[in-house]
């Protein structure tokens, strides 16, 4: 009896070990695929550039929340480059005025995860 639960559980966690792996691979190529097939930033003329930072208050690690909105604020069209360090709390992004403004800046990242996180104060451009 013995036998038949061990090699039924040895058999379970086999099957588990193998299926996560799987998933794993898939997760991987699905985001090779999506990075692959980012569009290009447009250029940004300098008369139309500028620079804001402000302070994001929620954050609750450098990986999860940080890293997130980073992403986030990178992926909006007529943004150039967006920087936020976990540490300071402080966001800088480079941007382009014609396209965005310190409102939809704000709205971005105050949405981000469950809307009820973060909260952007002190925006200084």
């Amino acid at each position: 009896m013995k036998l038949i639960k061990s090699t039924a559980i040895l058999f379970l966690v086999t099957l588990l070990l193998v299926s996560c792996k799987e998933k794993t691979a898939e997760t991987i190529s699905e985001a090779t695929k999506e990075t692959s097939l980012s569009k290009p930033k447009k250029e940004i003329a300098a008369a139309n550039l500028q620079t804001a930072s402000f302070t994001i208050k929620g954050m609750t690690c450098a990986i999860g929340c940080a890293k997130t909105i980073e992403e986030e604020l990178n992926g909006l069209d007529g943004v150039k480059t967006a920087t936020v360090d976990f540490e300071k709390e402080l966001a800088t992004v480079a941007f382009d005025k014609t396209v965005l403004d310190s409102e939809k800046i704000t709205k971005v990242v105050e949405a981000t995860a469950d809307g009820k996180s973060y909260k952007v104060s002190n925006m200084k451009f």
